[in-house]
């Protein structure tokens, strides 16, 4: 019996027994199982060597953006109204059958963007290139879900669902449930506050089923049995999406109202070009971009040329300015003067731990290189020879 198999069987028992009291032990160490296989399901295959078949889309601008979606909902238009990309998009399904990046330009940063193929029900088990889409919107720092408002909400819920079975995490926190391995001890089982879907049994369970029988657990939330296995797992990946509601030029407007109001969506028209500048702010505000001006001292500085840096990218610290700069310029820092937001008062002397804010203006002041050598006559070192024998002699005055 092959993986895939195994998962629906046991899927097909999850849905055949109650939820109750009694059966909820049962039903945590099923969901163990499953995670553990779909975890091998996205292995390669033993005795494989080299790259899997992909998309090669190398990494450019300050941010990544991925459109997913089923075929022809106006993946390929959106791209090419926000980009100026040309992507092919037709009256049929499966236009679009590789990777197609295009350039947003927007507030003085370059944005990537990502023509995805249509993924279809079944994609996380390797169904119609599911694999390499999901893989690709792993790598991406937010992903556009793009839904078609004529049809049913069940697409949401099928797109959704192919996310999260190879470990996507749509619009969710990671949970504050500190995991460790240990080598001998046992499981030390901690909580500070009480747990309403889990106990320390059911605990216990989850970890024997991964053959963990060391280990130091400690849950500092409320946390359910889904949050657990995600932690013992730790291959999850936590990212925002924002839900893309396009064609709202063909249903009526109760519904478009509807629509709008649902949280993390917005409601477009590629075909009336209706919203795309709205949409354009949303994905702006969603993925967090810092632009920090530089200043040269004595001169004014330069906002032609933007250091973009992101809380999910090394963070928005004066340290992590400098990194982004060069990595040895931490090292020559004496202190910073920053005008801007993030400054209480214009320019703020701060130090390498200050948090930056967007549009900051940043002057770096270097420590200044000591002399080693003292002065006059306090001059520790002399260009003569140490040794007196290796002295040169002076010629003999002439009579």
């Amino acid at each position: 019996m092959g993986i895939i198999e195994r998962i629906k069987e046991i899927e097909a028992e999850m849905a055949r027994t109650q939820k109750n009291k009694a059966t909820e032990y049962h039903l945590g160490q099923l969901k163990a199982k499953i995670a553990k296989l779909r975890t091998q399901l996205l292995e390669p295959p033993k005795g494989s060597s080299g790259a899997g078949e992909g998309f090669e889309v190398t990494k450019y601008g300050h941010g990544r953006v991925a459109l997913i979606g089923f075929p022809s909902v106006g993946k390929s238009t959106l791209l090419t109204m926000l980009t100026g990309t040309q992507s092919e998009a037709a009256a049929y399904e499966f236009t679009t059958l590789t990777c197609i990046p295009g350039i947003i330009h927007y507030n003085g940063t370059k944005i990537q963007l990502l023509d995805l193929p249509g993924i279809i029900e079944g994609a996380s088990e390797g169904k119609g290139r599911g694999r390499q889409v999901i893989a690709v919107s792993k790598s991406s720092d937010i992903v556009l879900m793009v839904l078609d408002a004529s049809k049913s909400e069940g697409h949401r819920q099928i797109l959704t669902k192919e996310l999260e079975a190879v470990g996507l995490r749509l619009n969710k926190k990671p949970p504050q449930i500190y995991f460790k391995k240990k080598k001998t001890g046992g499981i030390s089982f901690n909580t500070t506050m009480h747990l309403t879907h889990l106990d320390e049994k059911l605990c216990y369970q989850i970890l024997h089923e991964y053959k963990i029988h060391n280990a130091e657990l400690l849950f500092r939330e409320d946390a359910t049995v889904d949050d657990l296995i995600d932690v013992i797992e730790g291959n999850r990946k936590y990212m925002k999406c924002i839900y893309v509601y396009n064609k709202i030029d063909v249903v009526g407007i109760d519904d478009v109202d509807k629509l709008a109001r649902q949280p993390n969506s917005i409601v477009i028209s590629c075909n009336l070009k209706l919203n795309l500048d709205r949409l354009l702010a949303k994905m702006w505000e969603a993925m967090g971009l810092v632009r920090v001006y530089t200043k040269p001292q004595g001169q004014q500085p330069d906002f032609s040329d933007p250091v973009v840096l992101s809380a999910d990218r090394g963070g928005c610290s004066v340290e992590d300015f400098c990194n982004q700069i060069h990595r040895s310029l931490v090292k020559e820092v004496k202190y910073v003067l920053v005008w801007g937001s993030s400054a209480r008062h214009s320019p703020q002397h701060c130090g390498l731990s200050h948090v930056l804010q967007d549009e900051d203006v940043v002057q770096i002041v270097k420590k200044k290189e000591k002399e080693s050598e003292g002065r006059g006559r306090f001059k520790t070192h002399t260009t003569g020879p140490d040794r007196i024998a290796d002295r040169v002699k002076k010629a003999p005055l002439k009579n």
